[in-house]
């Protein structure tokens, strides 16, 4: 057994238990595939983060899901800002974080820590009536051509019509894992839809967004900072957002109120990268043991 120091931290908020909660694993990042799922299964959290020391930025993050290692997620990269700033390992206003997506850097702006995601990829347009299928909606429910985008990790950014529309669905897990394997994928990346109105949650945003997860994450995400930025991304390219940034809102019916401040990088048609900006709370401290291999 090892022991490693760990924060707890609620991201997208100041505030504690609001936001998306990710527990960082400081120098966790040599540890097993399966040693980390299963930490991350004990925290019943999304998703988790496990740093290290690397060749190319100034620390190498690896994030984890209950069931596989994904290449990067937005709201693990806010916690561990957090948690790094926290503890004094964060020396200036700039940081450079080693991900599966590439070296993501990241500027801490006041009590904003923002992230710059890579530039977007616009991939496959599934059938509408299909994603409407798969979250339990009529297809009339969605009012743009659904598509998959990607800035680290890839999303079905589906806009629906109204508040209502976002308050009714309810994710069909076998006609999303049909979905996903025609899509190409191998049925354990789900691609659930990130479900998005041009309606904040509250007068101080501009979107209000919601995620419904597959098994054996839990039911829905509080705040999705990595599929914020593909959602910013999309809207921009299809000329669905009219500033050039915004505030994106999401959690809040589920009791952790998130938002994010969303900036483009470049033009519309020509984006060099999506800055997802938030702030993040630490309410836990502490050691964990752990085996090692």
């Amino acid at each position: 057994m090892a022991s490693y120091e760990f924060d707890w931290v609620d991201a997208f908020t100041d505030t504690p238990f609001c936001g998306n909660g990710c527990a960082v694993v400081h120098g966790g990042a040599g540890l097993s595939d399966q040693t980390c799922m299963a930490y991350v299964r004990e925290t019943s959290l999304v998703e988790c983060t496990f740093t290290g020391p690397s060749e190319v930025a100034d620390i190498r993050v690896r994030y984890f899901l209950a069931s596989r290692e994904i290449p990067f997620a937005g709201h693990p990269t806010i916690a561990t800002v957090a948690a790094m700033r926290a503890r004094g390992m964060v020396d200036g206003d700039r940081l450079r974080l080693e991900t599966g997506a590439g070296v993501v850097e990241v500027v801490l702006d006041g009590d904003l820590i923002e992230m710059t995601q890579v530039a977007p990829t616009f991939g496959a347009t599934p059938d509408a009536a299909r994603v409407a299928h798969a979250v339990g909606l009529m297809p009339d429910a969605i009012v743009a051509q659904p598509q998959i985008v990607s800035t680290g990790l890839p999303f079905c950014v589906t806009v629906l019509r109204d508040h209502g529309d976002l308050r009714a669905a309810r994710l069909n897990v076998e006609a999303l894992r049909d979905m996903a394997v025609d899509l190409g994928y191998d049925g354990t990346d789900m691609m659930e839809p990130f479900l998005v109105t041009l309606t904040g949650a509250t007068n101080a945003g501009d979107t209000f967004s919601r995620l419904l997860l597959a098994p054996p994450s839990p039911q829905e995400d509080p705040f999705t900072g990595s599929a914020t930025g593909a959602m910013a991304a999309y809207l921009w390219h299809h000329g669905l957002m009219d500033k050039d940034s915004f505030v994106a809102q999401q959690g809040h019916w589920m009791g952790r109120p998130g938002q994010a401040r969303v900036t483009r990088v470049g033009p519309p048609d020509a984006m060099t990268g999506i800055r997802v900006a938030g702030q993040g709370h630490i309410l836990m401290r502490g050691e964990v043991d752990m085996p090692h291999g």
